[in-house]
């Protein structure tokens, strides 16, 4: 694979504002153990929304704010992800036989054809960065998208990668997708110190990883969406091992931003948390009640058995 490498004769600012997104990586390596037995042997990234997976919703997500090649950090126990963005050649000649044609487009447009997949193995289970480090040799010297499956995001028009790129776009630096979140709930997320803020966008002073919500500098949480230079791998190569021994992207995000400037950006969008069970069945219930084959029907059922008072909201939900 060809690398393309910056010329010494420009800021490195310049280089990277000249870059597109094009690559985004997928850490899809982790036990799922919140979900067991259902992940036992099927990736927690594979758990369908309806009838999509998680990790399908991300992937189109990536594609449509322009990214062609889809980096997948797995493990040994991840085979299924793969399976899923490749042909069946099976299945697609029997639904062709039986003349399913919808199924059938449905089953060979997974993927776009001019959208690469490439799978990365990440040797032992080190955390979120060194998933991230795990993809630097496909990533090479390009900015890049970090996408987090478990983080199912809907949005009314542009998706939020679509944002984020957008915000690249204009300031050529490595942009984190936050969203506000209860102060009581600050110790379970890495929370960003802003410095100021323009609409949006946020720059900031230093990322903290759980504080306690008398600490929190502000109510501003870091979700699975990241746009990175690839300056990031270095201090991922060398930053010592964080909490719980692993590799920790907060600490090299950290270390980073003491050489150039990060953002923050607060998507314009909903967040389901698809890594709890509760974030999970909340996701299936209002993309069921959005779903053009059955919404009306998912609705009555919700309706008849819940009682008629609810019927005002399910109808909000639905439309």
């Amino acid at each position: 694979m060809t690398v393309a490498r910056q010329s010494h004769n420009t800021t490195q600012g310049q280089k990277v504002m000249e870059r597109k997104v094009t690559k985004a990586v997928f850490p899809v390596a982790g036990l799922g153990t919140r979900f067991l037995p259902a992940t036992k042997a099927n990736p927690k990234e594979m758990l369908p929304i309806v009838d999509k997976p998680l990790i399908q919703y991300a992937a189109e997500e990536a594609v449509k704010a322009g990214i062609n090649e889809l980096i997948f950090v797995t493990s040994s126990s991840k085979r299924a992800i793969e399976d899923h963005f490749d042909k069946n050649y099976e299945l697609e000649t029997e639904l062709a036989q039986r003349g399913k044609s919808k199924l059938l487009s449905i089953v060979q447009n997974v993927v776009p054809e001019h959208v690469t997949c490439v799978y990365v193995r990440q040797p032992e289970a080190l955390g979120l960065g060194h998933a991230v480090l795990c993809a630097r040799p496909v990533v090479g010297d390009d900015p890049f998208a970090v996408i987090l499956a478990d983080d199912l995001i809907e949005c009314a028009d542009e998706c939020c990668l679509s944002q984020m790129v957008a915000v690249y776009r204009e300031h050529g630096c490595s942009i984190l997708g936050v969203e506000e979140v209860p102060r009581n709930e600050t110790d379970r997320y890495g929370i960003v110190d802003p410095v100021s803020s323009s609409g949006r966008t946020s720059f900031i002073r230093n990322i903290v990883e759980k504080p306690a919500p008398e600490d929190a500098r502000s109510n501003l949480a870091v979700v699975g969406r990241y746009i990175l230079n690839p300056r990031i791998f270095a201090h991922l190569q060398t930053i010592p091992r964080g909490a719980g021994g692993e590799i920790q992207l907060t600490d090299a995000i950290e270390e980073l931003l003491k050489e150039e400037q990060v953002l923050a950006y607060r998507f314009e969008g909903k967040r389901y948390d698809c890594g709890s069970k509760l974030g999970y069945l909340q996701a299936t219930v209002e993309y069921a009640l959005r779903h053009p084959e059955l919404r009306d029907a998912f609705r009555d059922y919700l309706v008849a058995e819940l009682g008629m008072e609810a019927d005002k909201g399910l109808l909000r939900l639905s439309k």
